[in-house]
């Protein structure tokens, strides 16, 4: 069995004192438990996505490179990174950037978002919720399983042949 935290950079008003943290005071707080996390022996920490005031991070896999950057044991991953939203093969290149630089300690975990604010700001139509994830997906798996794809969908500019690197230590 393997333990971990999951965080999205909550910003809320401390109970006692209604104090609240600066996103950049949150941000440097989420690296430093990152490094106890690793220093008590956890095996995983998730980071999650979230474009609203009350969280901190917008950029999941922007923290999750900072953290293996100051970690070397832990694994870090997305928990998760809104695919909907995101260009699959852009996704794809972060998280195997992110692989070879860690030596293997990077997850992704894709999903469609719960909360739905990051489908306006980044020009998608809740309309196609469904559909956006399930192109998308599709085009992120066959990125995983070859250097080369061709592909074509609704939502993005085909590809035909396109070597797509780097590739990811597994």
């Amino acid at each position: 069995m393997e333990l971990g935290l999951y965080t999205f950079g909550d910003i809320h008003p401390d109970p006692r004192t209604g104090a609240t943290v600066s996103p950049a005071q949150r941000l440097r707080e989420i690296l430093e438990r990152i490094r106890l996390a690793e220093q008590v022996g956890l095996d995983y920490v998730g980071i999650g996505e979230h474009h609203r005031p009350d969280y901190a991070i917008s950029s999941p896999s922007t923290v999750i490179a900072a953290a293996l950057a100051q970690t070397e044991r832990i694994t870090v991953g997305s928990a998760v990174t809104v695919l909907s939203t995101e260009d699959p093969v852009r996704v794809h290149q972060q998280f195997s950037t992110m692989d070879l630089l860690s030596g293997g300690r990077v997850e992704l975990l894709a999903g469609r978002g719960s909360f739905i604010e990051s489908y306006p700001l980044f020009g998608a139509s809740l309309d196609d919720y469904d559909a956006l994830f399930d192109e998308k997906i599709d085009l992120l798996l066959r990125l995983d399983a070859a250097e080369r794809t061709t592909w074509s969908g609704r939502f993005r500019a085909p590809l035909d042949d396109a070597l797509v690197l780097p590739r990811p230590l597994d």
